[in-house]
């Protein structure tokens, strides 16, 4: 008999999802004699197991699963496998292993469909986010190093600027200040000007007083020399009238006492009124120095009170334009620190909408991030969850491939044995599972049909 080997061959193409488990698309490629399957694509790498089948006798006996029916969990992505043809012919499977196997090759098409359509959308995806990165330019943080320096340059210009002026204006009210102090003195010393001429003019009235007095004493000086004279006059012309009287009588001399002196007795006079006019002199001059004296002390004194005064009221006018001075500093270093304090939270408000821009500019690009990543995490789980039952429907598929090989006779290619030898049943199907090493037929010399009467 001639024998046929059927050998199927498994590869993993692309298959694009998120996960990355899958390298590209599931692609199933199988090659029999004499029928066809369509078997699931392996996840990883690319395996290869081939089966042998051979007709016993004249008669072609079909070999039935040892697989038993099976329920598989719908859910996700359905899976599908769709069976073409027999299997070695008829009546290699029973109905409900058939059931199974159609039941799983649907599955698989409708998974292959998923996985195409998924991988257009996957595609078109790529291709749009790719447009996207392309078309959205990055954001730069502008620079603005340059226009800091600037502004730095700006403030020490400024700076500069009202220190100069605040100086200006000290000069200038320290000239006021001097100004002032000169206006002060040119008052103080018209003041003592006025003083002066108005003591000059008293001290010229007391002169003027003393001088009438002085040509009233004067004045009566003369009236006295005058009426001095008169008298002797008088008293010669009575003495010569007395004279001619007596020089008709007799010369009767008698003892009489001596004449006055005349003379002497004005000279005494004289004498008399001229110290009491010294002595009155002398006396209105001692009160006229004393006068003078005091007026002068009185003058000195309110001189001294006044240039007291007058020098208390210029520092305290000092005081006031100092304290003027620094008022007006502080005021214009206050208006100084407001205008630069504006400036500052202007431009920091500035600074801080641009910076809330960007930060809500980068949220909202966090917010798309974290939802794409949210879905493709989804698709990743979903991609993993099929991933998983695919893995256990191809392990079960897998199961009843090794199971339909222990199943068939142990030697196919050997010649029809005697009736008299017997030959070892093939191993169970627990002995071919996935995690068990394949059992190898040895030759026999008669094989009976396999435990179950499944031939």
């Amino acid at each position: 008999m001639a024998s046929k080997c059927l050998k199927a061959s498994f590869s993993s193409g692309s298959l694009k999802g998120p996960g990355g488990g899958y390298g590209g698309s599931a692609r199933v490629s199988t090659v029999y004699s004499g029928s066809s399957c369509r078997l699931p694509g392996l996840p990883r790498g690319a395996r290869s197991f081939s089966t042998c089948s051979a007709g016993l006798g004249r008669s072609s006996r079909r070999a039935a699963s040892c697989l038993p029916a099976l329920w598989l969990p719908s859910g996700g992505f359905a899976a599908s496998y769709s069976v073409s043809g027999g299997w070695f012919g008829e009546g290699l499977l029973t109905g409900s292993e058939k059931e199974t196997m159609q039941f799983l090759n649907d599955r698989l098409a409708s998974y292959l469909e998923k996985v195409r359509q998924l991988e257009q959308e996957n595609a078109s995806l790529e291709s749009r986010i790719r447009e996207w990165c392309e078309q959205q330019e990055p954001y730069l943080c502008p620079d603005y190093q340059s226009y800091f320096r600037t502004i730095e340059e700006l403030q020490k210009k400024t700076l500069c600027t009202k220190a100069e002026n605040a100086r200006l204006v000290v000069e200038i009210d320290n000239a006021k200040l001097a100004a002032d102090d000169f206006r002060t003195k040119y008052e103080m010393e018209v003041s003592m000007r006025q003083l002066v001429e108005s003591d000059m003019n008293s001290l010229r009235r007391i002169l003027d007083d003393l001088t009438l007095c002085k040509s009233d004493l004067e004045a009566q000086v003369e009236s006295l020399k005058e009426e001095l004279l008169c008298l002797k006059k008088n008293h010669e012309e009575e003495v010569n009238t007395l004279r001619c009287q007596l020089g008709d009588r007799l010369n009767v001399e008698v003892d009489a006492a001596p004449p006055v002196d005349l003379n002497r007795v004005l000279e005494e006079m004289r004498c008399q009124y001229e110290t009491l006019v010294e002595n009155n002199r002398r006396d209105a001059e001692d009160w006229f120095n004393t006068q003078t004296e005091e007026l002068n002390q009185q003058v000195v004194s309110s001189s001294e009170q006044l240039q007291t005064c007058q020098a208390q009221i210029i520092e305290l006018r000092r005081t006031v334009n100092a304290l003027e001075i620094e008022l007006q500093a502080q005021h214009s270093m206050r208006d100084a620190l407001e205008s630069t304090l504006a400036e500052t939270e202007a431009r920091y408000s500035a600074q801080l909408t641009q910076m809330q821009c960007m930060i809500t500019n980068v949220e909202n690009q966090l917010a798309e991030i974290r939802s794409d990543l949210e879905r493709q995490n989804q698709e990743y789980q979903v991609l993993l969850d099929v991933r998983a039952r695919l893995e256990g429907e191809i392990a079960t598929y897998r199961g009843l491939l090794e199971s339909e090989d222990c199943k068939l006779p142990c030697n196919p290619c050997a010649p029809e044995p005697s009736p008299s030898k017997s030959c070892l049943p093939c191993l169970p199907a627990a002995s071919c599972g996935p995690g068990a090493a394949r059992a190898t037929c040895s030759p026999r010399p008669l094989c009976a049909p396999c435990p179950g009467g499944r031939f």
